[in-house]
């Protein structure tokens, strides 16, 4: 069985340092790819697509389970045409090396621990993992002698949009979250001359101007409504107007509110009530509005109270997109519709994995990219810890977190690093 302690090519690291270079697998290396059993997840982590783009590197076998892409449109016959070998689930995590999943057991907590006992020591995980909201994942990782890829945490550098699973997997959930408002609406989108009369547009505000909240902007505009945007960041101001939207300007001091990474910085109370009673005229007006507003590991803040709701005119729609953190709106419930004050208040769970063909492209494409970071020439993985992309990811190895974030939140002491790696070009607003 392969494992990770019989790594190739250097010295072991003194207790507390991350060697830069570890190498992996000799001059081969199985990637195993197991169908997501996260309740209604219909994704799947390589398309074969991706399969056939992997396996022109030198050392590299991809091993696929039966069936693991049937949901989202790829078909067994389509894997084995692009070279990969089609296995049951327990062959996937008895002979890969690496293993690639949409949901990992970190994130996929509703199924009990069936892949994390399955999992063995000396293989690497790759996924998402929802880090942030859940570091003891990192340590049970760590106490397996797994080491853990996290995707949720590739840096928002140029380098790695191509990386970037969470700009991929938002931009489908903007997108649909207009559609699902669309389909409850009790209105058509775009305005309409007839000879019965004029209809008019629909009017549309978008709260969170990230890329799910660009999308929705995209995808309301081209339906025809009247399309507003609100968000905290000034430098949405511009984004908002490349989509079509209006930008609506509450006169708020926002200096402050926009993190690492391009992130909407969590708000004190104090600011959220001041933006709660400035929304409050702009949402009356409105027959839709989409919510977008998530801060990384921390439950989403309440931008729509019941208040507001109470003020919407009867038949409007709420598409709550931060439903999965406890919501924007007040009134959301996860995974449900509910109404109240006569506004439909949708809180849709896991909306990427509703557009799984798409959202698999972009998903493999986002994984294959990272993997080649990975894969050697000569065949073989090696993780470069001296590589911001490596050092920001790797959540668990070699039985230690060696995140600098994950040892915060598990209340570990900081740990030597590596020397600084080559400064990164922060990716710009767009990109974001």
């Amino acid at each position: 069985m392969y494992n990770v302690a019989s790594r190739r090519g250097f010295a072991p690291a003194p207790a507390g340092v991350i060697h830069p270079d570890a190498r992996y697998g000799g001059n081969e290396v199985i990637i195993g790819v197991p169908g997501e059993i996260f309740p209604d997840e219909q994704r799947v982590a390589l398309t074969p697509a991706n399969v056939g783009s992997l396996l022109k590197t030198e050392g590299v076998e991809i091993r696929v389970e039966k069936g693991a892409g049937e949901q989202a449109g790829f078909t067994d016959a389509d894997y084995e045409s692009a070279g990969a070998q089609l296995v049951d689930r327990d062959s996937i995590f008895q002979q890969a090396q690496v293993i690639l999943q949409v949901q990992t057991p970190g994130s996929n907590t509703r199924t009990g621990e069936q892949d994390l006992e399955r999992l063995q020591s000396g293989q690497i995980l790759i996924g998402m993992m929802d880090p942030l909201a859940n570091p003891d994942f990192a340590r049970t990782l760590a106490d397996r002698g797994i080491t853990g890829v996290a995707l949720e945490l590739i840096p928002r550098i140029t380098r790695a949009q191509a990386m970037d699973v969470l700009s991929s997997m938002a931009m489908t959930a903007g997108y649909k979250a207009v559609l699902l408002a669309a389909n409850q609406a009790n209105r058509m989108f775009p305005m309409n001359m007839t000879a019965a009369g004029t209809l008019n547009p629909a009017r549309v505000f978008v709260m969170g101007a990230g890329v799910a909240g660009l999308q929705a902007c995209a995808a309301a505009k081209r339906l025809g409504a009247v399309t507003k945007a609100y968000d905290v960041r000034e430098a949405a101001q511009e984004q908002i107007l490349s989509v079509g939207a209006d930008p609506v300007d509450l006169n708020l001091d926002t200096a402050d509110a926009e993190g690492s990474g391009g992130y909407a910085k969590a708000q004190g109370e104090d600011f959220l009530q001041r933006q709660r009673a400035a929304l409050k005229d702009v949402i009356a007006d409105m027959d839709v509005v989409v919510t977008t507003a998530a801060v990384p590991g921390a439950k989403s803040p309440i931008l729509v109270t019941e208040e507001m709701v109470q003020a919407m005119k009867p038949g409007s729609v709420i598409v709550d997109l931060a439903a999965e953190r406890g919501g924007n709106c007040e009134l959301t419930q996860a995974g449900e519709t509910v109404v109240k004050h006569g506004v439909h208040v949708m809180g849709p769970e896991n909306v990427p994995s509703s557009l799984s063909h798409h959202a698999s492209q972009m998903f493999g494409k986002n994984m294959e990219n990272l993997l080649k970071l990975m894969l050697t020439e000569q065949g073989g993985i090696t993780l470069d810890f001296e590589d911001q992309i490596i050092q920001d990811t790797v959540i668990a190895h070699e039985g230690d977190v060696p995140q600098a974030k994950m040892r915060e939140l598990l209340g570990l002491p900081a740990r030597e690093q590596p020397a600084e790696p080559a400064s990164d070009e922060p990716a710009s607003d767009e990109e974001k």
